[in-house]
């Protein structure tokens, strides 16, 4: 096993295609996981605290799967060290009526990520170009101006959404916020065989939901979304991860790595104090000992 996954092992391009991405990788065993996301997590918590202590940049971090791929497993092993004052994490689902109201990158620009902060988005502003794209009956609500009552949208439609998911990316990176993107990939023999586990262990009944899979059969647009989703928004600036998905140990710690490996890569550091800063500080020195 490799001691490190490295993110240009995993970084996609504008010539990605999801069966190039489905190639095995190596598992890793249990006593190399526990250690390397020990080492990963102590120095992301070390990494964050610089983050905030700078206040100049921001990291976003974005995840989309299908279903039970393990979003949110991952999230919860891979920053489980971070301060969460400075990380938040937002889910989100089906669309209200006010966010309906707005265009479709409204409700997530409403939960970026403060200077100084990490934030997280399970699932995200690309669902407006995978679910929706494979139900395009969901624009109905959404008032859309260059889309008519009944009316299918073309390709431009979708290229056109594409163009502003990757020019509202480029503005976040243009001001300080560093956007990684992780795709996980689990094959659809694995997701079925975690739908089984949800069935027959009755402490996984709750995660079952027969429209996941519904939504499984729909299994071949959902890749060809994905894909093009993939190739057309990566970018130096917002770079897409496509992650192995069917092993979760081995998975988590591809993406802990990369997320280690990139925020190291940050322009951050702590604080230094001028002269005149450093004498009061050495001022209040003496008198903490005086008393």
């Amino acid at each position: 096993m490799a001691s490190h996954f490295s993110s240009k092992d995993f970084i996609a391009d504008t010539n990605f295609s999801i069966a190039s991405a489905e190639t095995e990788i190596e598992k890793v065993d249990r006593k190399a996981y526990k250690q390397r996301m020990k080492e990963n997590r102590n120095a992301l918590a070390s990494l964050q605290r610089k983050l905030y202590a700078d206040d100049s940049k921001a990291l976003l971090l974005v995840f989309q799967a299908m279903d039970a791929a393990g979003k949110d497993s991952t999230i919860r092993a891979v920053m489980s060290g971070v301060n969460p004052q400075g990380c938040s994490v937002h889910s989100f689902k089906q669309p209200t009526d006010t966010e309906l109201s707005h265009d479709f990158l409204w409700r997530t620009t409403c939960a970026l990520p403060e200077q100084g902060r990490i934030g997280i988005f399970n699932r995200s502003y690309y669902e407006e170009v995978l679910v929706v794209k494979v139900h395009p009956e969901y624009l109905k609500g959404q008032k859309l101006p260059d889309l008519a009552p009944g009316e299918s949208p073309t390709q431009t439609f979708w290229d056109n959404r594409y163009e502003s998911i990757s020019d509202h990316e480029k503005h976040l990176a243009r001001n300080g916020t560093r956007v990684l993107k992780f795709f996980l990939n689990v094959s659809r023999k694995e997701q079925h065989c975690r739908f089984l586990s949800r069935i027959d262990e009755p402490e996984k009944n709750w995660k079952f939901s027969a429209a996941d899979l519904e939504e499984s059969e729909h299994w071949d647009k959902y890749m060809s979304a994905y894909e093009s989703a993939i190739r057309a928004t990566t970018a130096d600036y917002a770079p897409w991860f496509v992650v192995p998905a069917d092993h979760k140990r081995t998975m988590r710690l591809i993406v802990s790595d990369i997320i280690r490996e990139e925020l190291a890569k940050l322009d951050i550091a702590y604080p230094k104090v001028n002269k005149k800063e450093r004498e009061r500080l050495l001022a209040a020195r003496d008198r903490l000992i005086v008393t």
